[in-house]
């Protein structure tokens, strides 16, 4: 059998792919920034906190790592209305990509901060720095240089999950994929350009993530 390729059908929907790569990178961005704030605070609990506090903390990353993103994102879009707590596709599909990038981050940046010797934080002290000042100055930056990799990869995990989000019906790249083989039929073709597309996103993050390690890190990674 001969199948017979035909893409001529896609230029109509250009806009819509456009506007799903949009969303899709919109909701990495946010999810990132909000992600890496919960890691690092996290951690820095971890490090510093009261066992009640790191108790809590070791529960949320083990929910999180142990269970399915979809199944997470399910709860947080069907399960917290049945609370009372109303809330829409967009703010469902960024809530539940945060949390999930927030668990992992946790662990890397605990990781990268465990990684770096006791004697230069107990040296922070010793010339008069505050322990804020010690992790901020000192401990933070030399942690975040040896895990930006790990992290950058993670980053690059939750965006090619992320397809997941239109099953909410949030309008991402997969869903303007869904939406258009729903109207053309031609399924091969429009998860080929899908794929290329998620393909070229993730090699052109993680270029940029490497660059902007090289200028935030340099002569800080090992």
């Amino acid at each position: 059998m001969t199948y017979a390729f035909d893409f001529s059908d896609l230029q109509q929907y250009i806009g819509m792919i456009a506007h799903g790569i949009a969303i899709t990178l919109g909701l990495t961005a946010v999810a990132t920034f909000l992600g890496a704030v919960i890691g690092i605070g996290g951690a820095a609990l971890q490090w510093k906190g009261g066992k009640p506090v790191r108790t809590v903390i070791a529960a949320y990353v083990e929910l999180i790592r142990n269970t399915p993103f979809i199944v997470q994102l399910f709860f947080i879009f069907f399960g917290l209305p049945g609370l009372g707590v109303q809330i829409n596709e967009m703010e469902a599909a960024l809530l539940a990509m945060t949390i999930n990038l927030g668990a992992y981050a946790i662990e890397i940046v605990r990781a990268g901060i465990e990684a770096v010797s006791r004697g230069q934080y107990q040296a922070a002290l010793a010339i008069g720095l505050t322990q804020r000042q010690a992790f901020r100055s000192v401990i933070l930056p030399q942690a975040l240089a040896t895990v930006f990799p790990a992290l950058a990869c993670q980053v690059l995990i939750v965006m090619l999950g992320s397809a997941v989000v239109s099953q909410i019906s949030v309008t991402d790249l997969t869903y303007a994929a869904n939406y258009i083989q729903s109207r053309n039929f031609r399924s091969f073709e429009i998860y080929l350009v899908i794929t290329v597309i998620y393909l070229v996103l993730a090699i052109v993050l993680r270029r940029l993530m490497t660059r902007m390690a090289r200028g935030l890190f340099a002569g800080r990674q090992r």
